[in-house]
């Protein structure tokens, strides 16, 4: 076991962190952030073959295959599958970044959220991503913005703990503006627009003060979509495959 602060290969960091990942998840500020992304994929899931990369736990991956035709998910972590599969989810473990076990044009929609800023060599992740994707379809891909209060509260507040002995500093992380992005993609890819989630929020903490969580929720809602989109802590960018 790496000492706390110490690096951490991906499959380490996270096998700890499921432990820790749903606690407190299912309201307050995790909740928002989750209703924020599946309402975001809601309408391209609905009726499609849909891949989740980075799938975790299954927690957005369960409400995407209420909607799909089809819904698979990988992760690098096998504890977060454990409870993927608890789920009755279809999920295998794998690593964006080498292959994804999947054939060429497999599906109408591959998303990813919280993930790809973890991985770093992200060009080769994209690529993959792309490979599986049919044309015609869509990705959703969602990174860290150092536009953002989010970079900033990371910068004040540093690294939180994801377990007694680790902080989030143990894994890999990059971040990405806009501009990054749209020069980053592989050429087979067009970027259709951007949605900002966690634009408002300085903390998380703010989410449990019942007078400003409700006025809170509805701000990020609206802030998503408007042009404030590219200074959310967690930038989507929406592609389609040529």
């Amino acid at each position: 076991m790496a000492r706390d602060g110490a690096v951490k290969s991906n499959e380490e960091y996270y096998d700890e962190f499921a432990a820790w990942y749903e606690n407190k998840r299912h309201d307050g500020y995790h909740a928002v952030i989750d209703d924020l992304e599946f309402d975001l994929l809601r309408e391209y899931a609905r009726g499609a073959d849909v891949l989740e990369v980075g799938c975790g736990t299954g927690l957005i991956l369960e409400k995407a295959a209420e909607v799909a035709s089809s819904a698979h998910g990988v992760d690098i972590s096998d504890g977060m599958l454990e409870q993927a599969r608890a789920r009755g989810l279809e999920v295998q473990q794998a690593d964006a970044a080498e292959a994804l076990p999947f054939e060429d044009e497999s599906f109408d929609l591959v998303y990813s959220f919280k993930v790809l800023a973890h991985i770093e060599d992200i060009d080769a992740a994209l690529q993959e991503m792309a490979r599986v994707t049919r044309r015609g379809g869509y990705l959703l891909l969602e990174f860290y913005n150092p536009w953002s209060l989010r970079y900033l509260a990371k910068r004040v507040g540093g690294p939180q703990r994801i377990s007694k002995k680790t902080r989030e500093s143990a894994v890999y992380t990059r971040w990405d503006s806009a501009i990054d992005l749209s020069r980053r993609l592989p050429e087979n890819l067009e970027v259709l627009d951007f949605a900002g989630v966690r634009i408002f929020t300085p903390a998380a903490f703010f989410h449990k003060l019942p007078v400003v969580r409700g006025a809170l929720r509805k701000m990020e809602f609206f802030g998503r979509d408007s042009m404030l989109k590219y200074f959310g802590g967690f930038l989507v960018v929406i592609a389609q495959r040529r």
